[in-house]
């Protein structure tokens, strides 16, 4: 291979107090808490908007309750604070219907909380230039600043050049985990999940949708909630198409199609599923560039399905796509903790937890047992190695089953206040690194903004 060798370049510098890195699901909740704890704090997002997995790659927002359903267990609501604020700004400009009790299924996710894809870029959007945080879109991070065991700053690159976004604290939430990597934090690759572009569906009538999997007994998962301004319309709904025809299953399959949706509109099914493997990992530009193609050629094979086997759908097209494919996994960055399965379906807790959650997505197989929390203590978001850097979202958890919970929409909005409040904590404390920061100054912090601690008492 040839190599070219660039020279040195001069940049702008932008000074703040902690610099977020990705507006993703996790990151967006992190720079709010951020700027709402006293931090100038900056956003660095390569997009034109931010959401993240929650508005391209996800069927709603697992779960801001515990499983309560299957095992008789009270209902308690888990995750508070600014995620659940968001969720209320939300269903006030008509872009949830709110934590709606699931009716069938409700051994996999006992609650469901569904969101139009647009509607939240906007309120994210919204909610981030309220709390202060200089946002910056379509500014890709290109480099790391390295400073001994600290990074000192970020460099981005917009259309009209290369900038260095320097800062005391710093929060990787790009879900590649391109900050830490170019950082030098010890990580791994690990490709062990499928990759997707999600799209939504319009020209659909869910109802007859609806009517024609019960006429079948192929109702495998149901929500209802306001849609449209109408209560008790189906926001939530799955099909089970082996008790269908081996037809539709076939054609189906071979589109990689996931019959789960939701939806707050009438006529339009906000989230289809459509997945492939990629043999070479997520970080293969080259594999990346020809999964593009295979999940869109994917998204018309199921479009023509859908028209051809599901009543109310003969004249339903794609509405909707996801700008590139999304991911689950693609580097697993080190931190101080690792926590495991074992963990997350006992329900433990640590001495220095920063949240309490209770959804794992290969529910029923595996739960958090009786209807328990269990917490993530913020060791599992520092970074080994690096004095000032934090990981949340999908970056953490090496643990696959473990991952298949921590990884989940609500968690990683979790993860993003408590590494956001604590990151503006070790700043205002003159803490230069975020071990120094004292746990009960943290905790007493996140109390205060409605971060639920479930400590399993009674349960």
């Amino acid at each position: 291979m040839e190599y070219y060798v660039a020279s040195e370049r001069k940049m702008p510098v932008r000074n703040y107090d902690v610099v977020v890195a990705g507006g993703g699901t996790a990151g967006v909740i992190a720079a709010i808490a951020s700027a709402r704890t006293g931090a100038r704090t900056a956003l660095i997002e390569y997009k034109g908007y931010v959401g993240g997995i929650a508005v391209e790659g996800g069927t709603g927002l697992h779960s801001f309750y515990n499983l309560w359903e299957p095992f008789g267990a009270s209902k308690r609501q888990l995750v508070g604070g600014i995620p659940d604020e968001f969720v209320g700004v939300l269903k006030g400009y008509g872009g949830s219907a709110g934590h709606v009790d699931q009716l069938i299924y409700a051994e996999y996710d006992s609650a469901c909380t569904n969101v139009d894809t647009e509607i939240y870029k906007f309120v994210a959007l919204k909610m981030l230039r309220e709390a202060g945080v200089h946002v910056y879109l379509n500014t890709l991070l290109t480099d790391a600043i390295r400073d001994g065991d600290s990074i000192r700053g970020a460099i981005g690159e917009c259309h009209a050049g290369a900038e260095a976004f320097m800062a005391k604290m710093f929060i990787d939430s790009t879900g590649f985990g391109d900050l830490s990597a170019r950082a030098f934090a010890p990580h791994r690759e690990i490709n062990d999940y499928g990759v997707t572009n999600s799209m939504g569906v319009g020209g659909v009538n869910l109802e007859r949708y609806y009517d024609f999997l019960m006429a079948h007994s192929a109702v495998s998962e149901l929500a209802r909630g306001m849609r449209d301004g109408k209560p008790d319309k189906i926001i939530r709904m799955s099909g089970d198409f082996k008790k269908i025809s081996d037809e539709a299953l076939a054609d189906f399959k071979e589109a990689s199609f996931a019959p789960i949706t939701t939806t707050m509109h009438d006529d339009y099914m906000m989230f289809i599923k459509i997945s492939h493997r990629i043999e070479a990992g997520p970080l293969n530009r080259d594999a990346l560039n020809d999964t593009e193609y295979i999940l869109r050629d994917k998204q018309m094979r199921a479009i023509a399905a859908m028209r051809k086997h599901i009543p109310g759908c003969e004249g339903a097209f794609i509405a909707r796509t996801s700008p590139t494919l999304t991911i689950r996994r693609a580097r697993l960055i080190e931190c101080d903790y690792d926590i495991t399965n074992e963990e997350v379906v006992d329900g433990a807790h640590f001495e220095d937890d920063v949240l309490s959650y209770g959804f794992h997505d290969y529910a029923p197989r595996i739960q958090i047992r009786d209807g328990r929390s269990y917490g993530m203590p913020i060791r599992s978001m520092q970074v080994k190695e690096l004095k000032n850097l934090y990981a949340i979202g999908m970056l953490i958890t090496s643990d696959h089953n473990a991952h298949m919970s921590t990884r989940n929409t609500v968690c990683c909005m979790a993860q993003g206040q408590a590494a956001g409040t604590a990151a503006a904590l070790c700043v205002a404390g003159g803490y230069d690194d975020v071990r120094s920061l004292p746990y009960p100054t943290l905790r007493s912090c996140l109390e205060k903004d409605g971060v639920i601690f479930d400590n399993n008492e009674g349960k």
